[in-house]
């Protein structure tokens, strides 16, 4: 009897496991996943009940006395410890401090690309008490003085190169009274403050904790500014708290300060600020910072610096694998690649072409309140949704009418949940764990982000403006993009920004822009369906010129499609959807279409034969 009882016990410890890998296959990785959670929801709370308040400048001053030697930030060729970047911070702050057109707490704008002196300056508003609004490099004129006013600053610094950039715009600045300070040793516009010598000749004097006194959890930390449904783009306030939380991001993936990251996406976008550089605070690790992304570059940097971490967005996969195969291509230290926006077919040809590489995938936006993380390594998706999740950060998808663009509701008013497999939208409840800020200056905007009466009556949603598909494993995907905002190039593109800008050029009545796909790239390029004033004609030149002055490179419409009029809907929304099935092919309809050539600085006809290369892949955009 004793044989079969333990006969029996050992059966069941073999059989267990099994059938629970077989019946729940993804339960330890689920399990954890939630351990990691209550880890940093018990870190988060902890921080948040330290007085005097903890905030991410806390943890940087924490790293540093941890290990001041350290390499905080390589740069071409360069390198800077966290005792250098946080006197390097002091001086800039004391140099700022001392100038009469600031006072600390004052908003101040950043206008530079990514550079040591980025993160010193942020660093040092910090220790002022300052928001700082992070301002894309690459806009010009209407849109630079447009994204500046959005957050009411009252300093303006920019980076040397884009001195010509800012004098474009400095009779607005000077009108506003705004202090304007270039990081140059030398500037001879009047007006324009060099700033550079200021900083070299500042004290490096650790900075009275009084001067940021004044800050709550709640206050803007930065403002990330983000292409929304309409217009131009919207400063998106990430407060303290929202901040405080994004330290989590790259401990929670398992980052820890032996690792090195490779930095190559805009520090004015919230991948490159939040996930590289403030996640790096958090693990104490070194930063590899890129100007921009190189292709050809990366893997030579990545076994230079000996980096184990690497960040992406899918654009960035697809250029790695469009590179000349070599024979080195898995000799390097890479272990983990986290971002967004693969697709699953270059997600496999990139980890069987570069190796063993843990991807990372994940979603998240600037301003929402709801994030997923592919913690299970599923190619494809973008997360795994479980009870834990919908517990912290109650979610769902909902039907939507993608014709009248808006949610699909029942005889009573309320939204009608997707079934499982089926698309739908996202929105997540809005509550005191995941609160939706909004966007500065713009409440209209902020309202239209807000979904009411979404599964009872009075209840409270973010609209994500993202389709999504949850499969039967519970795994998440995403789908497509609603309303007027398609993605090029790594950037959000608004529509009725580009529209705007079309419309004020002379010879061109109305414009309806959109996102098309096209074979071998990430995202939709962009398209435009303009009419022409009566008695003007259609000037490619012109049109360039006037683009180019207004808009960056990744927002100037590639094609452009004459027709007699705009249609809209009974709503007088522009018409899209056959537009976009239609595309750029000049075979689909009988109006002329035309594409943006750089070598020419003008729109030409697009050709049949140009198309076909298009198609092809022998020209690519």
């Amino acid at each position: 009897m004793l044989v079969y009882l333990v006969s029996a016990v050992l059966a069941s410890v073999l059989i267990v496991p099994i059938a629970l890998r077989t019946l729940l296959p993804y339960l330890w990785m689920d399990l954890l996943y939630f351990g990691d959670l209550l880890r940093i929801l018990v870190s988060f709370s902890s921080r948040r009940r330290r007085r005097p308040p903890f905030f991410v400048l806390d943890r940087f001053l924490e790293q540093t006395a941890a290990h001041p030697h350290k390499i905080f930030v390589a740069f071409e060729g360069e390198s800077h410890s966290y005792a250098y970047t946080d006197l390097r911070s002091n001086k800039t702050a004391n140099a700022l401090r001392s100038l009469p057109g600031y006072t600390p707490g004052d908003t101040v704008a950043l206008f530079m690309g990514n550079e040591p002196a980025f993160m010193f300056t942020w660093l040092a508003l910090a220790k002022l008490g300052s928001p700082v609004a992070l301002l894309n490099h690459n806009i010009r004129t209407k849109s630079l003085l447009h994204c500046f006013d959005c957050c009411k600053a009252q300093v303006l610094i920019a980076a040397a190169e884009l001195e010509e950039a800012v004098r474009d715009v400095l009779p607005s600045l000077k009108e506003q009274d705004v202090t304007v300070l270039l990081m140059a040793k030398h500037c001879d516009t009047p007006g324009i403050q060099s700033f550079s010598d200021e900083v070299d000749e500042a004290s490096d004097a650790s900075l009275p904790r009084h001067l940021r006194s004044h800050i709550t959890s709640k206050s803007p930390a930065v403002y990330i500014y983000t292409s929304g449904t309409t217009g131009l783009p919207k400063a998106a306030v990430v407060n303290q708290n929202r901040l405080l939380t994004a330290l989590a991001v790259l401990s929670a993936n398992g980052v820890t300060s032996n690792d090195v990251i490779y930095l190559n996406l805009p520090l004015y976008h919230t991948a490159g600020f939040i996930i590289g550089f403030i996640g790096a605070i958090e693990t104490g690790s070194t930063i590899v910072l890129k100007r921009k992304f190189s292709a050809s570059q990366f893997w030579d940097d990545c076994r230079t610096y000996s980096v184990t971490v690497v960040q992406y967005i899918g654009e960035v996969m697809r250029y790695l694998c469009s590179t000349p195969k070599k024979d080195n291509d898995k000799e390097h230290k890479v272990r983990l690649a986290i971002g967004n926006g693969i697709r699953a077919e270059i997600w496999r040809e990139f980890l069987n072409r570069f190796g063993n590489i843990q991807v990372r995938e994940f979603y998240a936006s600037t301003e929402g309140n709801v994030g997923f993380l592919n913690y299970a390594g599923k190619i494809g998706a973008i997360g795994r949704v479980h009870f834990f999740h919908q517990m912290l950060f109650p979610f769902t998808l909902i039907q939507y009418d993608t014709e009248r663009e808006e949610p699909i509701r029942d005889a009573k008013g309320l939204c009608v949940e997707s079934p499982t497999g089926e698309t739908g939208l996202l929105v997540s409840k809005i509550t005191d764990i995941a609160p939706f800020v909004g966007y500065a200056q713009n409440e209209e905007q902020t309202e239209r982000k807000r979904l009411r009466d979404v599964l009872k009556k009075g209840d409270l949603y973010f609209n994500s403006g993202d389709l999504m598909r949850i499969d039967k494993d519970n795994f998440i995907y995403f789908q497509d993009r609603v309303g007027d905002t398609f993605r090029w190039k790594g950037e959000n593109v608004a529509t009725n920004e580009v529209s705007d800008i079309l419309t004020l050029c002379d010879c061109l009545k109305e414009a309806n822009v959109y996102g098309v796909q096209v074979p071998g790239h990430e995202g939709r390029i962009g398209m435009a369906a303009v009419t022409v004033k009566e008695g003007a004609q259609f000037d490619g030149s012109r049109i360039y010129n006037h683009l180019v002055n207004y808009l960056p490179s990744y927002a100037r419409p590639r094609f452009i499609r004459i027709q007699n009029v705009v249609e809209v809907t009974a709503t007088f929304k522009q018409m899209k959807v056959k537009l976009v099935e239609e595309s750029f092919d000049p075979g689909r309809t009988q109006h002329p279409i035309y594409i943006l050539d750089d070598k020419e600085k003008s729109y030409i006809p697009l050709t049949a034969q140009v198309y076909s290369s298009i198609i092809s892949g022998n020209i690519k955009l």
